[in-house]
């Protein structure tokens, strides 16, 4: 396995840093031609048995922000909060017009949403590399008009349970529980976190990685909470992401890597990396707060933790709602 030279990373050349550590940290062939879940194929049998095995006190956490016209998109890709509309209400029902007998009445609604606008999975049909994406595969022969045709989410959606990690990075490395916007989190700050917080990460782990971003937004308004400046990981964490073999990982920031990144112009370059060539789940805007508070109360950093994606076919994102149980 090579090793890319992180600590001479060019800011002007982020070209060649993307095509270094796309060779150096490849998956591709892996698990086969046919791979669909990449890095999913980590978490085995005994994995989610491990994770099981840690539900002592029956206590669950929903990992979601909410899903309404309240959230954090501004328009940017077309992306906006989601739209939710009554089909039926209480109104129709109480004045006899929906035509039913013996009193019966409902409400029925339905919801209209990108796919990436709030708590979600990025699939692997979700980034390309050079026209490439997940496994070496042309882009424009995996996701068409009609979807990923190859590696929609829909198969991913049996998967995702297993042993999640909380590595509380705003708590340990930052000020007041968080990271100011644009830092950068590095190997040795994951691995600082996991020691303080006296966990383990490894083969088949679901990392959650909190900066404490979202909890400023709460308190401060979205802002720019959406594609604008924020804490994430360094590009220079891709050999960390590589060599740990974990699962998924998921922050509770909107574009998971740290922005500005540390190039003088380039545009989710971690991105470009972890997604086509190492094959790995990404999770985005994840409400991790109230999770946190209980780890740093009672010293357990480790959990079941359940985030299937919606088995839309042909998808290359999901919303998801996370469920940590301790």
């Amino acid at each position: 396995m090579s090793q890319m030279s992180t600590d001479r990373i060019d800011r002007a050349d982020p070209e060649a840093a993307i095509a270094e550590a796309a060779k150096a940290y490849s998956n591709w062939g892996r698990w086969g031609e046919d791979d669909v879940l990449g890095t999913l194929n980590f978490l085995d049998e005994a994995k989610r048995r491990e994770g099981a095995a840690l539900i002592r006190d029956g206590v669950s956490f929903s990992l979601s922000q909410a899903f309404d016209m309240d959230g954090p998109q501004k328009g940017w890709r077309r992306r906006t909060n989601p739209v939710h509309t009554m089909l039926a209400t209480g109104t129709d029902a109480a004045l006899g017009g929906q035509g039913f007998p013996h009193g019966f009445g409902g409400a029925d609604d339905v919801i209209a949403m990108p796919l990436q606008c709030s708590t979600q999975w990025d699939g692997l049909g979700h980034i390309f590399d050079h026209g490439k994406a997940w496994n070496g595969r042309p882009a424009e022969k995996v996701v068409t008009s009609e979807g990923d045709l190859v590696t929609g989410i829909e198969h991913m959606a049996p998967h995702v349970a297993g042993r999640g990690v909380l590595l509380d990075v705003g708590l340990i490395i930052g000020w007041g529980g968080e990271l100011p916007d644009g830092f950068a989190i590095t190997e040795e700050h994951l691995t600082a976190t996991a020691e303080a917080h006296g966990v383990t990460v490894g083969r088949g782990d679901l990392v959650l990685v909190r900066t404490g971003r979202l909890a400023r937004a709460r308190h401060e308004g979205w802002g720019d909470y959406a594609g604008g400046p924020a804490p994430g990981l360094s590009f220079r964490a891709a050999g960390w992401l590589h060599r740990s073999e974990i699962a998924g990982i998921a922050t509770d920031t909107w574009g998971f890597e740290v922005r500005p990144n540390e190039f003088d112009h380039a545009f989710q370059p971690l991105h470009q990396v972890v997604i086509p060539h190492i094959g790995l789940l990404i999770g985005e805007m994840w409400d991790l707060d109230a999770l946190a508070a209980h780890c740093a109360a009672d010293g357990r950093y480790e959990f079941w933790l359940t985030a299937a994606p919606l088995p839309i076919t042909g998808s290359v994102g999901s919303p998801v709602n996370p469920i940590a149980v301790k």
